[in-house]
């Protein structure tokens, strides 16, 4: 039996990076991240063996940050990120408070940041170590240190996010836009993730030479068998699904277009926050629930528009939205209180409840998002009596 930890080829490729300045990409690194994984070297010529094949496809300077671990046992490294990753979530909501303007008594904050890390996202973070949850800690300081004028430090942790670019680029481009839009009093914040990412490659390429070609090279494989449709193409045809995601893009984009001058005060900005986190997840090839606290921010604001007029179709999307995750609470704590009285065996058909509102979480946010945009839009055109 392995470990089944996605921390784990991050540590391996890390380890051979670090202490052996070796190829993490390749297929010996490979090898020995299957086998810890595992239990085995995965075999193509068997049917049976796992499709995924763990390989290390992070970028390189994703070693820096685990340096501190490649002399430490992976037990132990394991142990240790299955609370820091918890945390990290809990953590990243103040944050996104901060970036979105929110003022929230202290019980607010800390409430918010325990129903985080009750959610089913948290506690697969716990137990698989993904590094998403990191991700997100970097994407929400970002934002709290953009809206206190921090701008540098934003722009470090922006590059610092892209450490998973599949679920950061959308966030991080909508940053850049936004300054690049703004050029004379947010250039900081451009630059700084400019020079951050520069520093973070060629330290990389320093260590381990070529390693952006291996990376690409990772990067083309891994449609192969380490992605899956997105949520478009589950319930469309392929074309259709195709077409509505490029169309909800171009929505996208049209929002960057109209909340470029928007200051971090502005509900604008917000809006302009909220719609780029919710397409991120849309468009996003990879169903897995890690990626779910990328909602975070969009929940908050739906939450703290509520007493807005924002059209019919728009409240009753965002009490759904809030409804598929209150009933990831309400049955895993109904399950929790029948296992003290039921014996396991007879619970496990019933072990999936929770995750019955798992897919719909996703879009339901995202037509409340989209709703409550062109409904506040309508209602600003609109003359005053």
């Amino acid at each position: 039996m392995g470990n089944n930890s996605d921390l784990y080829p991050r540590w391996v490729g890390s380890r051979y990076a670090l202490l052996y300045r070796q190829n993490p990409y390749s297929d010996e690194v490979t090898r020995e991240i299957q086998t810890g994984f595992y239990g085995r070297p995965l075999d193509a010529r068997k049917p049976g063996d796992p499709v995924a094949q763990e390989s290390f496809v992070y970028p390189l300077y994703v070693v820096f940050l685990m340096a501190p671990t490649v002399t430490v046992p992976f037990a132990t490294v394991q142990a240790v990120f299955c609370w820091l990753l918890l945390l990290s979530l809990a953590v990243s909501v103040p944050l996104w408070m901060q970036a979105l303007g929110v003022r929230a008594r202290p019980l607010y904050v800390v409430s918010g940041m325990v129903l985080t890390m009750s959610t089913y996202p948290a506690i697969l973070e716990f137990h698989m170590q993904n590094l998403a949850a990191l991700v997100f800690l970097f994407l929400a300081s970002a934002g709290a240190l953009v809206t206190h004028k921090r701008q540098v430090l934003g722009g470090v942790c922006l590059a610092l996010a892209t450490i998973k670019p599949e679920v950061s680029w959308l966030v991080v481009l909508w940053f850049l836009f936004w300054a690049v839009c703004g050029y004379s009093s947010r250039k900081r914040l451009m630059w700084s993730f400019l020079a951050s990412m520069l520093s973070l490659m060629l330290a990389a390429e320093a260590l381990v030479p070529h390693w952006i070609g291996w990376f690409i090279a990772a990067v083309r494989q891994y449609p192969n068998y380490g992605t899956e449709p997105n949520i478009f193409q589950i319930f469309l045809p392929t074309w259709f699904a195709n077409a509505t995601a490029a169309g909800l893009i171009a929505l996208l984009l049209r929002i960057w277009w109209q909340s470029r001058k928007a200051s971090p005060e502005q509900i604008e900005f917000g809006w302009a926050l909220a719609w780029t986190a919710a397409v991120t997840l849309a468009v996003l090839p990879k169903l897995t629930a890690y990626n779910q606290p990328l909602l975070i921010p969009v929940l908050i604001l739906l939450l703290i528009t509520r007493q807005s007029n924002i059209g019919l179709l728009a409240r009753a999307f965002r009490k759904s939205a809030f409804a598929c995750q209150i009933w990831q609470w309400v049955a895993a704590l109904m399950l929790s209180i029948c296992s003290f009285v039921i014996p396991a065996t007879r619970l496990l058909k019933a072990s999936q409840w929770p995750l019955l509102t798992f897919l719909a979480l996703p879009p339901t946010t995202l037509l409340a998002v989209i709703f409550a945009t062109f409904a506040t839009q309508r209602a600003s055109r609109s003359p005053t009596a």
